[in-house]
């Protein structure tokens, strides 16, 4: 087997494998031989069917699996050992001539292989980059007081209708007339918020609105854009909305008014625990504690954001062998087509030249993942869906479970091992920059955030 490979403008590759019959005849005659063994010829007794008529039927079809194993082996083989940094699949080049697989070799086969560009990325004390200080301050806390306070908040019986009061009541369909229509839609026991409702003026209809008082409105009007709203008020299906845009009359039978739950010990234990928290002082600072590790992993992910676009700069713009990469995006978005390649290229260009960028700076500083720093993120990642729905007092043992089922999923693994290596970059980069500390409050950090 002979091997070559040609790079002259250092990004487009072009890698000639030419195959001799010794590289594959062995393993060719032994799958023939195993075919033999198992084939099932009428005439024939099993393995006394003669050779010459197992080559016929399966000699060039084996010989063809044989030598496409044999380069694929050999072009990855040949990658790592001459350490070309290849980006994507090799491709068949437009170079490449016919092979007849059917007559004897030699065989020639070519590929093109985009490499990745040249460059290097250092980052020292001598670089300067912005890391962002996000100030918990008590209207921070206040806010996350209050947000504890509603999420465990209750409906209680009102009296009379206020701005996101929770209706029960009964519709009833109206003619042209005003009259229940004879046939019409009835719906018992029909939940209305009102707060929710989109036509300002089918809102105002319920202002002041009491607990047995009827109320006429009109559904199509009240969610003007809408079919699915007003399909699930009238529980019909969807298609069925148009046969239903005049009045309904509203009967309320109930008022629940929304109450946060009182800032007492119910709520320090329902957040944090049972005697966690020994007063209001405690919960404020149980919170500030929470708010506080919650922003610094916002404050390093802007870090990480500012080193990239520090480092994009540095690097400049990178030469890439565009036309070979095109076809290996097109070849992994079939379905796609060339619209949606050149649409997409240059923003997975800037990916890619991150991505780059990152390995250099991960192989600098000796960055190595273990098992439990990909668990350690799959955990973070756990706990941060349990939060969202203000669970913040999760066992860990729930959190565990969680994180393993979620590490299960093959699909799921490289996010966590790319969230570890990211932590792990973010924290040495930290002592390696210059750090331009900057106090800023969440919500001028927010409009910082914003794209």
């Amino acid at each position: 087997m002979n091997i070559s490979f040609e790079n002259p403008d250092k990004v487009n590759g072009l890698l000639t494998i030419t195959v001799e019959e010794a590289d594959y005849a062995a393993n060719v005659e032994k799958t023939l031989k195993d075919y033999r063994k198992k084939a099932n010829v009428p005439g024939f007794r099993p393995g006394m069917v003669p050779m010459g008529l197992i080559k016929r039927q399966f000699g060039a079809s084996v010989k063809m699996d044989e030598v496409n194993k044999l380069i694929g082996e050999q072009i990855y083989k040949y990658v790592q050992d001459n350490k070309i940094q290849m980006l994507g699949d090799p491709l068949p080049s437009d170079k490449q001539e016919s092979v007849d697989i059917e007559k004897d070799g030699p065989y020639t086969f070519k590929f093109d292989i985009a490499v990745a560009p040249e460059f290097k990325c250092e980052l020292t004390g001598r670089d300067k980059i912005d890391y962002y200080d996000i100030t918990v301050d008590d209207a921070l806390i206040d806010r996350q007081v209050d947000m504890f306070a509603s999420q465990t908040g209750k409906y209680a019986p009102a009296e009379q209708y206020t701005e996101g009061d929770n209706l029960k009541g009964d519709l009833r369909e109206l003619d042209g007339n005003g009259n229940t229509r004879e046939g019409g839609l009835t719906v018992e026991g029909a939940m209305l918020m009102p707060s929710y409702i989109k036509g300002e003026d089918q809102k105002k209809l319920f202002d002041g609105a009491k607990a047995g008082d009827i109320i006429t409105f009109n559904p199509r009007k009240a969610y003007p854009e809408s079919d699915a709203e007003v399909a699930a008020l009238l529980k019909i299906e969807r298609e069925q909305v148009g046969e239903h845009t005049g009045d309904f009359s509203y009967q309320i039978t109930e008022i629940n008014h929304f109450q946060k739950h009182a800032v007492d010990q119910e709520l320090f234990d329902s957040i944090y625990g049972k005697d966690s928290c020994k007063d209001e002082n405690d919960f404020r600072g149980k919170i500030a504690e929470g708010l506080k590790s919650q922003l610094a992993t916002d404050s390093d992910f802007k870090f990480i954001q500012d080193v990239r676009a520090h480092c994009e700069k540095k690097v400049g713009k990178l030469e890439f062998p565009d036309a070979i990469l095109k076809r290996i995006m097109l070849a992994n978005n079939k379905d796609k087509g060339q619209e949606f390649v050149e649409k997409n290229y240059e923003a997975s260009i800037k990916e890619l030249t991150w991505h780059l960028i990152k390995e250099q700076l991960v192989a600098a500083h000796d960055i190595k993942i273990s098992d439990a720093e990909v668990k350690d993120a799959a955990k973070e990642a756990a706990r941060a869906q349990f939060a969202q729905y203000g669970m913040n007092n999760v066992p860990d043992e729930y959190v565990e479970n969680y994180a393993n089922e979620m590490l299960k999923k093959q699909e799921s693994v490289q996010p966590f091992v790319d969230r570890a290596i990211d932590r792990k970059l973010t924290e040495i980069l930290k002592g390696v920059v210059k750090l331009n500390t900057k106090s800023i409050s969440l919500d001028d950090f927010n409009k910082l955030m914003e794209p």
